[in-house]
């Protein structure tokens, strides 16, 4: 079941941040990603936040901060069962557009969005990191010349 974040949440939600970056971003630093938790979690509490929960376990999120998708993070025991994808439908059906940024490296990340209708929009260094990213583009709407 998809719903809305609610405060209570927070600490799964968290884990499941810290436990996927580590997981997906093993070319970064861990202290990186433990020295954003702060910033992460207050920011977490003011975005458009959606949980996936089974049996009042959250096996994944998504993120949002108006049209900026600023991540999807699926627990490593359940990835790859749909939880991901379930997530991105849920948020397009409510954003006609969405941007996203995701590291090069992510390759795994990187083909999800593609397979989704993302496309690459621009290539650049993420200035926190040093890491090359994409930034990507998805447009639900269609436009047809009359």
């Amino acid at each position: 079941m998809i719903r809305k974040f609610q405060s209570t949440d927070t600490v799964q939600v968290m884990n499941i941040w810290l436990r996927g970056n580590e997981d997906a971003h093993s070319f970064i630093p861990k202290d990186y990603w433990k020295s954003n938790y702060s910033m992460v979690q207050e920011q977490l509490l003011q975005a458009e936040v959606y949980v996936h929960e089974t049996e009042g376990t959250i096996q994944g999120f998504v993120g949002i901060q108006e049209n900026y998708l600023a991540g999807i993070f699926v627990k490593k025991e359940v990835r790859s069962t749909g939880i991901g994808k379930q997530l991105l439908d849920y948020v397009k059906a409510i954003h006609p557009v969405l941007t996203l940024n995701v590291y090069q490296r992510n390759r795994r990340a990187v083909e999800f969005y593609k397979r989704e209708g993302f496309s690459i929009t621009l290539e650049d260094i993420d200035p926190d990191t040093g890491e090359a990213d994409y930034t990507m583009r998805w447009c639900g709407y269609y436009f047809t010349s009359s």
